[in-house]
């Protein structure tokens, strides 16, 4: 069967996604700036030290862990920083260490997964070589992005989420998953998009297309139709049939790439139909302001349950996840795309509503998992004490009279935590960024800095940094982790939305869910040709 080749730019020319900073305004915080670059060399130089050529650093002990296939994660994840912090002799020397990578072999781990590999390797070295244009980078790209195409050697082409290198390598026979994470699946489009841009090879877009076809199709069958279930079965193409739809952990990266696979393309109807639709569900069932004692008037993303029984509506879970933060970023990115004022503005309201997490914790970092009560509608939101104790109730069991601050150090608006872990997450600093660069609003440059100082302060160790293993507990052991995103995209964030704006600028680059920046389409050649 012919591939299908990467279609032409639909639109003459997509919307200014960035707000046209004047001269006085969008310029850099030097000092600012300079912090974050010192924390990052400060990981990068232990890094170096302690597990060069391993794929994370482990910032208590100073050993190093095999986690992503053994092909030198936070090398390859860290280059782009490299080069935006402009730390070129160390860039430099990064890529010729790239070079002794061999991609085609198994490395130390046999089988890989196939979404990490993708957003955090692929998306690595397409990054620093749209940056850079350095060729040796894309010919790894090019490496690598055949391994990974054995991925789709099924007989359906739908992949399989976890590769054995060695094994598609000898031509075994695989078959996609029955049980399949929707992101997995769902989030290899931009990757692989690009590489086709880059090398003309068709294979690598056609690849990507067939499965984003099918959710396209499908869009409008699931239970909450314009979403998607977080369980989806690849070998029968089936992802409609489910009943649980998150908008953070394991579906994320899905809705995230819909407005960016726009962008990437110089406009495409069917990525901007699909987020149009995505979204006007997400917002309509999945997002809610929260009940707070301070009364902040903010938005939080919960997670929907539906068992499609006639006419019933999707529920409402209220359990926040530091993962669905990328959510106000998404809507920020999409409503400027699409000329949708209403979207950007419930993109600040969520990205602001992360922040609250952050800013309510003993050590003024979010949780992975919490839950809040739900407010009835947008607008008026009293607090109400009886019922948040009886929505405490509901998660754990206590006495009467006990109230959960004595019981369980709760901060008072959450209740329940069921992840007290910070694992150096991105998302929140990542929605900040993006709805700076799009709405010039200064003081989102504030929680920016005020979230960099309570992380840092809260997660330097020795060598570098550390996840938390209690945010509420200031005297909880921190977890001998590091993983790679915090180099590739929390302290890439934290840089960008402290240096000048035209920096990695969202109307040259898109973002991959790694942060790494892929060159932008440039619209139509009828519209370059009219210019």
């Amino acid at each position: 069967m012919a591939g299908q080749s990467v279609p032409p730019p639909e639109k003459w020319r997509l919307p200014r996604i960035q707000r046209n900073f004047g001269f006085w305004s969008g310029r850099a915080q030097l000092e600012r700036r300079a912090k974050v670059k010192a924390a990052f060399s400060r990981c990068w130089e232990a890094y170096l030290e302690h597990a060069w050529m391993a794929d994370e650093l482990m910032p208590i002990s100073g050993q190093s862990k095999a986690h992503f296939g053994g092909w030198a994660a936070t090398l390859v994840d860290s280059l782009d920083t490299l080069w935006i912090m402009d730390l070129k002799d160390e860039f430099y020397k990064a890529v010729s260490a790239v070079m002794d990578i061999d991609f085609r072999s198994p490395g130390t781990a046999g089988t890989i997964s196939v979404f990490e590999t993708t957003i955090r390797y692929l998306g690595g070295l397409l990054a620093a070589y749209d940056l850079s244009v350095d060729g040796r980078l894309l010919e790894k790209a090019i490496e690598l992005g055949d391994t990974l195409y054995g991925a789709f050697d099924t007989p359906n082409r739908m992949p399989v989420t976890h590769l054995s290198v060695q094994a598609a390598r000898d031509g075994m026979r695989q078959q996609a998953d029955m049980s399949a994470v929707v992101a997995e699946i769902g989030s290899l489009s931009l990757e692989f998009t690009r590489l086709s841009q880059l090398t003309g090879e068709c294979k690598y877009y056609s690849a990507i297309a067939r499965i984003m076809d099918e959710f396209a199709q499908q869009q409008n069958l699931s239970t909450v139709p314009g979403m998607w279930p977080v369980s989806v079965n690849a070998f029968h193409k089936d992802f409609h049939t489910g009943t649980i739809f998150p908008l953070g952990a394991m579906a994320d990266s899905l809705y995230e790439y819909l407005p960016k696979m726009h962008a990437l393309l110089g406009g495409s109807k069917l990525y901007e139909d699909m987020y149009a639709y995505a979204v006007d569900t997400i917002i309509q069932h999945a997002i809610f302001r929260p009940m707070l004692p301070d009364g902040s008037s903010v938005l939080m993303a919960g997670k929907l349950e539906s068992f499609g029984l006639a006419g019933s509506v999707p529920t409402l879970k209220p359990d926040v996840e530091h993962l669905g933060c990328f959510a106000g970023g998404m809507l920020a990115l999409g409503g400027r795309l699409l000329g949708n004022v209403t979207h950007i503005q419930i993109g600040q309201g969520l990205a602001v509503g992360c922040y609250w997490a952050y800013a309510a914790t003993p050590l003024g970092v979010m949780p992975e998992d919490f839950s809040v009560v739900p407010c009835s509608n947008w607008t008026m939101c009293e607090w109400d004490e009886a019922l948040y104790q009886e929505h405490i109730q509901r998660h754990v069991g206590f006495q009467p009279g006990q109230t959960v601050n004595s019981v369980d150090d709760l901060p008072v608006g959450f209740t329940a935590i069921t992840n007290r872990h910070y694992i150096l997450r991105p998302e929140a600093i990542e929605s900040l960024f993006i709805l700076y660069r799009i709405t010039g609003d200064e003081s989102l440059r504030h929680l920016a800095w005020n979230m960099f100082e309570s992380i840092q302060n809260a997660t330097q160790t020795e060598l570098a940094n550390a996840a938390l293993s209690d945010v509420t507990d200031t005297t909880a052991p921190k977890m001998d982790e590091m993983e790679s995103f915090w180099l590739a995209e929390t302290l890439k964030y934290f840089c960008l939305i402290f240096s000048e704006s035209g920096l990695i600028s969202l109307d040259e680059h898109v973002l991959n869910t790694e942060a790494h920046p892929l060159r932008r389409a440039k619209g139509s050649l009828l519209y370059w040709g009219l210019r």
